[in-house]
């Protein structure tokens, strides 16, 4: 009881430190460690502990998934999120590719909430994450986390690389357990968006309830999703980066699939249920639907009922940068990209004006 009275003072000195009065997130929601957080089931708790991982050089993982915990935490999930951590061990390095922070939290994770890219992680960690996948653990992946994994052919957990040949696991982790490895950039990167509509006959999914259409700023990745996978959205490649922009016709014929389902099923005869989206720039997270499709899925892959009406509303003082390898806000510890924390109240890489392509 002492030590979780320290905790909750502790995290509540930092978060005054780094928000305006009116930001704060309340102490009982958070437990801040110097290199991860934890959020709390908020409501009724429902058992099911989700480990988000943050972890890729451009889409702004870093402010995107403590964003999606504390939503995510509304509904009674327990949240960890990690992060990849400069050698300082204070500080988040998106492009730090070997460090996981805090790989035990993986142990007995329900989910394993995944938004990385090009990670080459140590032996022991990989072995934490393989362990957690093999228990059956569920699975959700964003944008890069196709190409999730960048190993050498003669590491130990080679197979996971994205550009893995094979003879098993050609494509890696992305193909074989998610449906798709890294193909190519089907819109014009940083200059055509992604308009994203359900698949026809998909509009009853439980995944689906609510969702309307999304947009977002990240262009379509080119997809094939491993059979059998079932497509329940598909994404439309538009003239420009605003939202009244006109689809692209030669472009979406047809339109690729960005958020898909499957099941993996492991050596170990348990099964991994998963979402895949290559939508899930921190950028893109501002759609209300898209956050709303995330939550759903949580529900539905973890076995539990799909909420009505979920609460997916954008947690205040969430302020995510445009995307740019490199383009990350610097000398930040984990805690300060609580939404309206002091990563978020600094100058964030703005959206281009891209009115003449190149």
């Amino acid at each position: 009881m002492i030590k979780h009275l320290f905790t909750s003072v502790l995290a509540l000195m930092l978060l005054m430190l780094n928000t305006t009065a009116n930001e704060v997130l309340a102490a009982d929601k958070v437990s801040i460690h110097a290199d991860h957080l934890i959020f709390h089931p908020q409501g009724e708790a429902n058992g099911k502990h989700i480990v988000l991982i943050a972890g890729d050089e451009e889409y702004r993982s870093e402010e995107a998934m403590p964003m999606m915990a504390e939503v995510l935490a509304r509904h009674g999930f327990k949240c960890t999120v990690l992060f990849s951590m400069a050698d300082d061990g204070k500080t988040v390095d998106p492009n730090k590719q070997i460090s996981l922070s805090h790989p035990q939290a993986l142990d007995g994770a329900d989910m394993i909430f995944l938004n990385i890219r090009f990670r080459n992680w140590p032996d022991e960690t990989m072995a934490k994450f393989q362990a957690a996948m093999e228990s059956g653990a569920a699975v959700m992946a964003l944008r890069t986390t196709t190409h999730a994994f960048k190993i050498p052919n003669n590491a130990k957990y080679a197979r996971y690389s994205f550009n893995h040949k094979g003879p098993d696991w050609k494509g890696g982790f992305g193909r074989e357990v998610l449906g798709e490895t890294w193909v190519n950039h089907h819109g014009h990167h940083a200059y055509e968006g992604c308009r994203a509509r359900v698949e026809v006959g998909q509009e009853n999914h439980p995944i689906m309830k609510g969702v309307g259409e999304i947009f977002v700023t990240s262009d379509v990745y080119g997809a094939k999703p491993k059979e059998p996978s079932t497509i329940l959205v598909r994404g439309y490649v538009t003239e420009t980066l605003k939202p009244d922009s006109k689809d692209i016709d030669a472009k979406n014929k047809p339109a690729q699939p960005v958020v898909w389902t499957r099941e993996f099923t492991w050596a170990n005869g348990k099964t991994s249920k998963v979402l895949t989206s290559t939508m899930g720039a921190g950028i893109d997270l501002l759609d209300d639907n898209l956050r709303l499709l995330l939550v759903n899925a949580a529900h539905e892959r973890l076995g539990l009922a799909v909420p009505d009406k979920a609460d997916a509303s954008l947690p205040a003082g969430y302020k995510p940068s445009f995307y740019k390898v490199g383009q990350y806000r610097k000398n930040c510890t984990p805690a300060d990209f609580i939404s309206g924390g002091k990563a978020h109240q600094m100058p964030a890489y703005p959206v281009p004006d891209r009115s003449k392509k190149k």
